[in-house]
């Protein structure tokens, strides 16, 4: 009896470290919900005000507040004033605080301490973000969650919206081309660009009343198993100018229609008359400026010519660009620059040189370049985001492969719209492509022949 009594006071404990232990490797969430938000909290609310002192982010108190603190309180020392707390939320990820700064503070201040309070408080990171003047909030992650990636359940929805990536903060990365119509996605072989497009395609798939035209000149090695979804597809530089002239075509006949109706963009048009979106989807642009003779000149110049207006005037024609590449510069040639001038959100994964993260994010959010030089080799997927607000943000794709991308291409194959201008451009997918059956690769024999 005393031997049973003895393991049970031993052995539970034991068992019951070991779960967390396991827990905190291979179930963050749960560890984390357990254990490591009720010891943030407590850690938060007794070393707020002396961790926000040493920080620097109090400020000295105002002379009604003084007076009130030596002649009511009666008390000679009159402390700073940190931010007032508004609101403490914990979340299977983290936790988020909602601050109220008082006058003499600016959100940057709070910002260029974070790795500070990160360390005091004991999270894996700290990201701020102004929500309205005068109020910022705190997004703390209580471990890596970029290391395996897990959307969360919620996000963001809209008519053009797509969650493509889960950020630092446990927020997802969603491209809405309501509000960037246009991006450049820039890096290295092996750095999860390729990844990052199966998941942007295959949430556009999904998306009823979208068109989506791909140019790959890769002979279409990248996105030949997108076809069942694609409206059109261009796998050599001859067809990718084709594409590219009915597009403009396209957006012609949609600004004739805007004019009619007098309406600015597609959206303001009645539904029953309005045009489907369209994405272009183009997988190495450095292949539409490359050229190898002397006579290939003049269609690159007139391809990038027409990339150049739709960049400029598509987005109120409902025309979206997604540009892919290794290196994005002016060594391209004549238009590149201006080119990339129109493409308002970067994302850019590991690079091989300082200056490929100088051409995707150094005119748009400058301290994100060091970021980017230091995302390690052995993690794909992870690259960082950016706009012309000079924000940015790490970020990382689920894991998808490309027979699930074409799988899910597969199963929506019927939400492809029919655009007559980008018809001879239409891929021909086989009937076995859309079938959910397999199909047997060797005859089968009867057994009476």
């Amino acid at each position: 009896m005393t031997d049973l009594s003895t393991l049970w006071e031993v052995g539970v404990p034991l068992a019951g470290a070991g779960g967390l232990g396991y827990a905190k490797v291979r179930a963050p969430r749960v560890f984390w919900s357990l254990v490591g938000l009720p010891i943030a909290r407590v850690r938060f609310a007794v070393t707020y005000r002396s961790t926000m002192d040493v920080c620097g982010l109090t400020v000295q108190p105002s002379r009604l507040r003084a007076f009130m603190v030596r002649n009511v309180a009666r008390r000679s020392d009159v402390l700073p004033v940190p931010p007032k707390v508004r609101r403490v939320r914990g979340s299977s990820t983290g936790m988020r605080v909602t601050l109220r700064l008082p006058a003499g503070l600016e959100p940057a201040d709070v910002v260029a301490a974070s790795e500070r309070l990160r360390h005091a408080w004991g999270v894996h990171s700290v990201n701020v973000v102004e929500t309205k003047p005068g109020f910022v909030e705190l997004r703390m992650t209580g471990y890596d969650v970029l290391r395996r990636v897990k959307m969360p359940r919620r996000v963001p929805s809209g008519p053009m919206t797509v969650p493509v990536a889960l950020r630092e903060d446990g927020t997802a990365f969603v491209r809405d081309y309501l509000k960037v119509p246009h991006a450049l996605t820039l890096g290295a072989n092996q750095s999860g660009k390729s990844m990052y497009q199966r998941n942007l395609v295959a949430g556009l798939a999904r998306l009823s009343r979208v068109a989506l035209v791909g140019i790959d000149c890769k002979r279409g090695v990248e996105q030949r198993g997108y076809a069942p979804r694609l409206s059109a597809l261009a796998v050599t530089p001859e067809e990718a100018s084709g594409v590219l002239d009915a597009l403009v075509d396209e957006m012609e006949a949609r600004f004739d229609l805007l004019s009619k109706h007098g309406a600015s963009d597609v959206w303001d048009l009645p539904e029953d008359v309005r045009p489907v979106p369209v994405v272009l989807l183009v997988d190495e642009v450095a292949e539409l400026f490359l050229v190898a003779t002397k006579k290939d000149e003049e269609r690159r110049d007139r391809m990038v010519t027409q990339m150049i207006r739709l960049g400029q005037m598509a987005r109120a024609a409902g025309i979206f660009l997604e540009v892919c590449g290794q290196r994005f510069g002016s060594e391209l040639g004549k238009g590149a620059t201006a080119l990339r001038a129109q493409l308002t959100g970067r994302v850019v994964h590991r690079v091989n040189d300082k200056q490929t993260a100088d051409m995707g994010l150094g005119d748009v959010a400058p301290d994100a370049v060091v970021a980017v030089t230091s995302i390690p080799p052995d993690r794909p997927g992870v690259a960082v985001a950016g706009d012309s607000s000079g924000g940015w943000s790490r970020i990382r794709t689920p894991e998808l492969g490309a027979a699930k991308a074409a799988a899910i291409c597969a199963e929506y194959a019927h939400l492809t719209p029919d655009l007559p201008r980008l018809a001879p451009y239409r891929p021909v997918v086989p009937v076995e492509a859309l079938s959910a059956e397999p199909v047997p690769l060797v005859k089968p024999i009867l057994a009476t022949d």
